[in-house]
């Protein structure tokens, strides 16, 4: 069966991190997404690095520099539900692609802007990666090691779940509205705004007084001894995350702890307990604590490397990974009980040609454009 998405064309300008993310998502869910990228990268992909990111995709390869190439942008947009890119603000409008450009000739495109900073405010124009609209937002600050000194979460907080998702979010809402009123819009989705709404449930803490002891010595910060990561006796570790009472119970009770569970909550303890549960788990391996606490409602897991999370039974029960050329994907997500998605197909390196003759180019148009420089060769 098709996704949820079929029948919803996407075109998207390349771009790196989070709008090849959101375009990702779009593919998963069914959508036609044709990925138009620069004629002088060669006419392939980027690095194998990047074929999870781009998977799902059709690929044209055009020169957005000659007036033609961005005729065949408008072209290809004027039959889209959806149009995305992820330049800095303004670089759209002078390469002839901006919103007022392609809506012109859509009216009801949905046009998906992702930026770093956003396409307004003191810091529009300036360079930005995922760890300063982390910093500027308030996300990083809570997110600590030992010593309060703030820690980069990858790049998952902030380019993915901050960007590429509510990007994804955006645009879909978008063409809902456009779907009721037949007219399109821009979505601005931005990685700082996107990592201060990810910052919801920290807000709702500090107001409601649930945080207020120093970085480290929190909730969910690692300073509860209930919610956080120990090293196991083979260097290896286990994550601990029972909130709940009738969780800690557990927990302290596959420790051999004989800790009042009334006292879960009083900080003034934490830094004592903190060294009780670690010296416990350090005395046996992280297997002998899976092993241990199997079948307990006690939220203890092992920490896994990526190769040994594919490994996982119940990752392998849900398929939650699956290789394709050596290069391991995430499968595609949510999962759908009437429209369910499929795995994506792998897509050859460049398409132009045939994606082109879809939108009505004949052979005597595309050696026109090869001629002129605006698509590559023709291949015979």
């Amino acid at each position: 069966m098709p996704g949820p998405l079929d029948g919803v064309r996407v075109v998207e300008l390349a771009a790196i991190g989070p709008a090849p993310f959101a375009g990702m998502l779009l593919a998963d869910l069914g959508a036609d997404v044709i990925n138009v990228g620069r004629l002088d990268n060669g006419g392939g992909m980027p690095a194998a690095a990047h074929r999870v990111l781009l998977r799902g995709r059709r690929f044209v390869h055009l020169n957005l520099r000659h007036p033609a190439g961005v005729e065949v942008v408008q072209d290809l947009a004027r039959t889209a539900d959806v149009f995305t890119e992820g330049f800095r603000p303004g670089v759209a409008e002078r390469l002839g692609v901006g919103p007022d450009d392609l809506l012109g000739v859509n009216p009801r495109l949905v046009y998906g802007r992702m930026t770093g900073w956003g396409q307004d405010g003191p810091r529009a124009d300036e360079a930005g990666h995922d760890l300063g609209y982390l910093a500027l937002s308030g996300a990083l600050a809570p997110c600590v090691g030992d010593g309060g000194r703030p820690v980069a979460p990858l790049n998952m907080l902030g380019d993915f779940g901050g960007g590429g998702m509510l990007l994804a979010v955006g645009v879909l809402s978008a063409l809902h509205a456009a779907q009721q009123t037949g007219e399109g819009q821009v979505v601005d989705a931005s990685i700082l705004d996107g990592a201060a709404l990810l910052t919801a449930m920290h807000q709702s803490l500090l107001a409601s007084g649930m945080w207020q002891q120093p970085p480290g010595g929190n909730l969910f910060d690692g300073g509860a001894p209930f919610y956080r990561v120990y090293r196991t006796a083979d260097d290896k570790w286990l994550s601990v995350s029972a909130v709940e009472p009738k969780f800690y119970a557990q927990l302290l009770d596959g420790l051999g702890l004989d800790e009042d569970v009334a006292g879960q909550y009083d900080p003034a303890h934490w830094p004592e307990l903190r060294v009780t549960i670690a010296t416990r788990i350090a005395a046996r391996t992280r297997e002998e604590w899976v092993e241990a606490f199997a079948g307990r409602d006690a939220c203890v897991v092992p920490v896994l490397e990526p190769d040994e999370a594919a490994a996982d039974p119940h990752l392998i029960a849900r398929e939650v990974y699956f290789d394709r050329g050596g290069i391991r994907h995430p499968a595609p997500a949510p999962r759908f009980s009437a429209t369910p998605t499929e795995l994506p197909e792998e897509s050859p390196d460049d398409q132009t040609a045939e994606v082109l003759g879809e939108f009505g180019y004949t052979h005597s148009d595309l050696r026109r454009l090869a001629g002129a420089g605006v698509i590559g060769p023709l291949r015979p």
